[in-house]
């Protein structure tokens, strides 16, 4: 991969790319953690004969963690 410097409009470019890869691929993430956790606590749920009560805790717990972590690299980019 060649890094070069890039100075005036191409790097405002780069900077916006990069900020629109960066929210896709939270997006992403946000998506897996959701039905990951809400997988888990179905099978919890099955497990303990408890309706959806895990299910759609662990469900609100990842959407909550993920987006937690979302907002707290978007301040530290902020302040660069």
């Amino acid at each position: 991969m060649v890094t070069a410097k890039r100075t005036g409009q191409g790097q405002t470019t780069m900077q916006g790319l990069s900020g629109i890869l960066m929210l896709s691929a939270w997006g992403f993430v946000i998506v897996i953690c959701s039905f990951a956790f809400m997988y888990a606590g179905y099978w919890i749920d099955r497990a303990l004969n408890t309706a959806p009560s895990f299910m759609l805790g662990l469900f609100m717990l990842a959407l909550f963690l993920c987006v937690g972590r979302l907002y707290q690299e978007a301040w530290l980019k902020r302040k660069r």
